[in-house]
């Protein structure tokens, strides 16, 4: 079973009303952002390479390789496997990620097949590839595949809106969010949206691509 799918802006009004009716400190963080965006992408190689791009860079620097990429026509399997180092490294991949680039390319991932899998194996399936951690396969369940229950603690920008939303002495590590994220559960994937909203607010800064 997928759970449900988050496919229109009214799933996510129906997530963020159950988070206000059962959590209010969500109420009072949706009084302050207003609507959350959907941020629903296409599934497929282009999008998680795309999130490989965005581990560990500020997102001002995760889009301007991505367009370097894209301008290189360096966003599709093929392309990255027969492209050299060289060519990777001129749109800003670091050896790290143009080894995880190219191993993605490599990996076969049957990416319709992750449409039908629970949530939990599409996160095994996609960190057993070189280069995904936890964090980037669950931005692709939640972005890509729509799951409506993934959270990903591990998002720095998370843990700094849970900490101040929540008045943290101290921002939690992923474990702890893990933990706490449990009690917004079925509507995980909407609580995400909503403390990146808030971070966006409290920052002025997006703190998700």
């Amino acid at each position: 079973m997928t759970g449900r799918i988050i496919e229109t802006d009214s799933d996510v009004a129906e997530g963020a009303d159950w988070l206000a009716a059962n959590h209010p400190p969500f109420a009072r963080a949706l009084a302050e952002t207003g609507p959350l965006p959907l941020r629903r992408r296409p599934g497929g190689f282009a999008n998680l390479l795309n999130a490989i791009i965005g581990q560990q860079v500020s997102t001002a620097s995760a889009n301007a390789i991505w367009e370097r990429m894209r301008a290189a026509g360096l966003t599709e399997a093929d392309a990255v496997s027969a492209a050299g180092d060289e060519a990777l490294r001129a749109c800003g991949l670091s050896r790290q990620k143009i080894a995880y680039a190219q191993a993605l390319a490599a990996s076969g991932v049957d990416y319709n097949a992750l449409q039908s899998l629970p949530d939990r194996e599409v996160v095994e399936t996609l960190i057993a590839i070189k280069g995904i951690g936890r964090w980037t396969a669950e931005i692709y369940a939640m972005f890509s595949l729509g799951r409506a229950d993934v959270f990903a603690p591990g998002d720095l920008a998370l843990q700094e809106a849970a900490r101040q939303l929540l008045n943290l002495p101290n921002r939690p590590t992923e474990r702890q969010l893990r933990v706490m994220a449990a009690d917004w559960s079925p509507w995980r994937g909407v609580a995400a949206r909503a403390l990146w909203a808030y971070y966006r607010v409290l920052k002025n800064r997006e703190g998700i691509r």
